[in-house]
């Protein structure tokens, strides 16, 4: 009874295609205004679906005029969703180490960052958390963040905890705004982040919500210490951990920032 059913290993190769495709949209619209359209718009379809098995041409021809043109309007709808999901593919490593796109495009990049440094950027925080002084430092891994980088001041200094907790210090005309290091370098301050429209905890500030919007649409890393509480968190890859030891922040940096074969090196 089965025999005319073939299935090739194209089409299970598409179905987990589609799957992959389907799981990353929802991930970026979590959380968000767009998950709640996506819900309206789904509804909206099954109606017009009823509408048509019930032959009832008035309100099936109305309806229909939406669904026409519904492609064009889910770009518009979607706009920051589908940057977001572009973003994903061309920052993502792993999919550009497949493709060989990071030994293409990787000639001239800076030194990366060492243990050194990042125990510079985790006393400052540690120091900062103790005086409740606010910060927000990036750290760029893939992507370039030229945009985020032009919105501050340039310095290119060299990472140190002093520098960092100077920057950050109340009275500097630079703390209200984040500094990002890309490399061994701090190579920019005061710069302004996109704010995220996730609903989170309201409890967290602006710097958190920044934070977040910053890693949805790179793939850099985030670090925030509160200026409420002194708590330091970290933001990657659109989710924030929060109230981290010096060890997990310590830890969540080695594993994401520094690259594998020096990582291997001090392991030795």
């Amino acid at each position: 009874m089965l025999a005319f059913i073939s299935i090739r290993f194209l089409d299970i190769l598409d179905i987990l295609l589609v799957a992959f495709l389907l799981y990353q949209l929802y991930r970026l619209i979590k959380g968000t205004v767009a998950f709640n359209i996506v819900i309206g718009l789904f509804s909206l379809y099954l109606v017009w679906l009823i509408v048509r098995a019930l032959n009832m041409e008035l309100l099936g021809s109305i309806m229909g005029q939406f669904i026409g043109v519904g492609v064009l309007a889910l770009i518009i709808v979607f706009h920051p969703e589908i940057r977001k999901f572009l973003v994903f593919i061309g920052t993502n490593y792993n999919v550009n180490k497949i493709l060989m796109l990071d030994k293409l495009f990787s000639q001239g990049r800076t030194k990366s960052i060492n243990h050194q440094q990042i125990d510079n950027i985790v006393d400052a925080c540690q120091s900062m958390g103790k005086t409740k002084t606010g910060a927000l430092i990036v750290v760029a891994k893939e992507s370039e963040l030229n945009d985020q980088i032009n919105t501050g001041e340039k310095i290119n200094a060299k990472i140190s905890s002093a520098l960092i907790r100077t920057i950050f210090f109340k009275n500097s005309p630079l703390h209200d705004g984040a500094i990002i290091i890309k490399g061994n370098r701090i190579v920019a301050a005061g710069c302004i982040l996109p704010l995220t429209q996730k609903e989170l905890d309201k409890a967290l500030g602006l710097r958190h919500r920044a934070a977040v919007g910053m890693t949805e649409n790179t793939d850099a890393l985030c670090i925030v210490v509160s200026e409420e509480r002194g708590s330091v968190s970290v933001a990657q890859k659109g989710e924030i951990k929060r109230r981290l030891s010096k060890e997990t922040l310590v830890q969540i940096l080695e594993e994401n920032i520094i690259e594998d074969d020096e990582t291997a090196g001090h392991k030795k």
